[in-house]
């Protein structure tokens, strides 16, 4: 069982946590920093994650660096990377994960709807987790 933080404490803690991350350097430290700060804080019912990516991307695009797309097989991994720091405070599984997943996304084409489906498709990008273990199938580089 998950235990967030208290509906009384997210706009204070959000706001702290803001602070603390202009404090990182930008790029990729600093957007790590804010997914994992509203994965943790969990303001809102639904959502949280899709949030919590979204304002990573936004760091990353700011300064001109690669979106991070999680594909659908390396799910678990992300999981269990943000498990690691919740729990145990081990931030390297989700550095790891999360420089792997740019990269791996930063390999792919995005310029053409069709192209990019094709891709995604090839690297196993978008076999789920149970269907990627049943198959033994791994996520492929572009």
């Amino acid at each position: 069982m998950t235990f967030f933080v208290h509906p009384d404490l997210v706009r204070g803690t959000l706001r702290e946590g803001f602070r603390i991350g202009q404090s990182l350097r930008e790029g990729l430290p600093r957007a790590i920093f804010w997914m994992f700060l509203v994965a943790e804080v969990h303001p809102f019912a639904d959502g949280n994650g899709r949030v919590a990516r979204l304002l990573m991307n936004a760091e990353l695009t700011a300064v001109d660096q690669s979106r991070v797309m999680i594909p659908l097989p390396y799910r678990d991994d992300y999981f269990a990377s943000l498990r690691a720091l919740r729990y145990n405070n081990n931030a390297t599984p989700l550095r790891r994960m999360i420089d792997r997943a740019q990269r791996w996304s930063s390999a792919i084409d995005w310029t053409d709807r069709g192209g990019v489906l094709d891709q995604l498709r090839r690297t196993n990008a978008l076999v789920t987790p149970d269907e990627a273990k049943s198959l033994n199938l791994r996520l492929l580089d572009p």
